[in-house]
């Protein structure tokens, strides 16, 4: 069955409207899970594999490499064989990878770990695309919902990964039970299959002529895309260590992981409602830049006091929430159509990704030269700087990437 023979979700029955609603929320809750839950156990992992600093840091680099990489394609496989399809295969990859990595040594660890990065490079392309072509009057909505299944699951993963490696099961289990949530996934989209979307969406007929790669604007929301990636994936990398370096408690640690995540979730839902009932959102991006800067700040003059950290945390999740939000609404507010989104969505996220692994990587092999964490904490204002230039540029309303 063609699209165009469909209704948009929005206009269809309830069951439809509910179980696609399900799907994309499930999909969501698998965006960042498998990801949060091996930073806090990253130095077990270490211990018990005998690996390197360096390698370590490489290990939570993997799945922004995998987004690289596979994220240009992804658009143009989707209008081949269907949005629909790709998530339900790219479900059917994290699963794989999540039983495949907490088995045997760092081979198979890398492995799986990879295979991750892939199927969330899918999800992180198509449901921009999904949300914009199904839910054209509902965007911020239901940006802001399936942000908040992400924030949700990926703070909890971070919360608990450290008790539960403490117990019987050890870090293996600790990775291995999320498999049962990717599996839930993978069960309740299946239905989706039904709905397939092969070439361009009843909604969106035309295909642009013109290549994404060609618009300064697409190149601009790209490198805010990296800018904005690259100080969460170091946040999630290398938050638990900053803080032992603050004489915290490797689970107290832990905990400051996810209290990062868990702030960042009323901040994820009401961004996008917000940005999207805004002309222009440049006001947002300095609002979060100041967020940034006062969060750096608190880790470079904590000293070990608890509240100057948590404050500090809290500066990190607004700005955090924020800029994933708005992020996710540039590929929306500045395309025309599902098609467009999706393009725009696929290169910010190759590139920009490319441009956020470097941050983890950096910020380990600058702490492992100079021994502390003062170093790297400069090195994230000069991220922030870029974020703001960036931003300043795509925040500014009325305007398209193929304007």
């Amino acid at each position: 069955m063609k699209r165009t023979d469909l209704p948009r979700t929005e206009d269809a029955s309830n069951a439809v409207y509910y179980m696609l609603l399900a799907g994309i929320l499930l999909v969501a809750a698998n965006l960042r899970t498998h990801i949060t839950s091996l930073s806090p156990i990253i130095d077990t992992i270490r211990e018990a594999l005998s690996l390197s600093n360096t390698t370590a840091g490489f290990l939570t680099t993997l799945p922004l490499l995998a987004f690289a990489l596979l994220s240009p394609f992804v658009s143009k496989w989707a209008r081949t064989y269907g949005a629909e399809r790709m998530i339900f295969i790219s479900l059917v990859l994290i699963v794989v990878g999540s039983l495949f990595r907490p088995f045997g040594g760092i081979v198979p660890l890398m492995a799986g770990t990879f295979l991750i990065g892939l199927a969330v490079a899918v999800f992180n392309v198509l449901l921009p695309s999904i949300i914009k072509r199904e839910f054209p009057q509902k965007i911020g909505v239901m940006t802001g919902l399936y942000s908040i299944m992400m924030g949700i699951f990926a703070s909890a993963a971070a919360a608990v990964s450290v008790p539960i490696s403490g117990t019987g099961i050890g870090w293996r289990g600790a990775l291995l039970i999320w498999t049962i949530l990717s599996a839930i996934g993978l069960i309740v989209w299946l239905p989706q299959l039904r709905r397939n979307t092969r070439g361009a969406s009843a909604n969106a007929p035309d295909v642009p002529k013109r290549s994404i790669w060609r618009s300064p604007l697409a190149w601009f929301i790209t490198v805010n895309m990296g800018m904005q990636s690259s100080i969460y994936y170091i946040m999630v990398a290398w938050l638990p260590n900053m803080m032992q370096a603050q004489h915290l408690d490797p689970v107290v640690a832990g905990y400051m992981l996810s209290l990062f995540q868990m702030l960042m979730i009323p901040v994820n839902f009401i961004a996008p409602i917000l940005a999207a009932r805004m002309r222009d959102q440049r006001s947002l991006i300095v609002m979060t830049s100041i967020s940034y800067v006062l969060g750096i700040f608190g880790f470079l003059f904590a000293g070990g006091s608890l509240i100057i950290i948590v404050l500090a945390i809290v500066f990190f999740s607004l700005g955090g929430g924020f800029s994933f939000s708005l992020i996710m609404m540039f590929f929306s507010l500045r395309t025309k159509n599902a098609s467009e989104a999706a393009d725009i969505s696929g290169m910010a996220q190759s590139v920009g990704y490319l441009l956020a692994g470097c941050g983890p990587l950096l910020f380990g092999a600058l702490h492992d030269a100079t021994g502390g964490w003062e170093i790297p904490y400069y090195v994230m204002f000069g991220i922030t700087a870029a974020y703001l230039l960036t931003g300043l540029y795509a925040g500014r309303g009325g305007r398209y990437v193929h304007d």
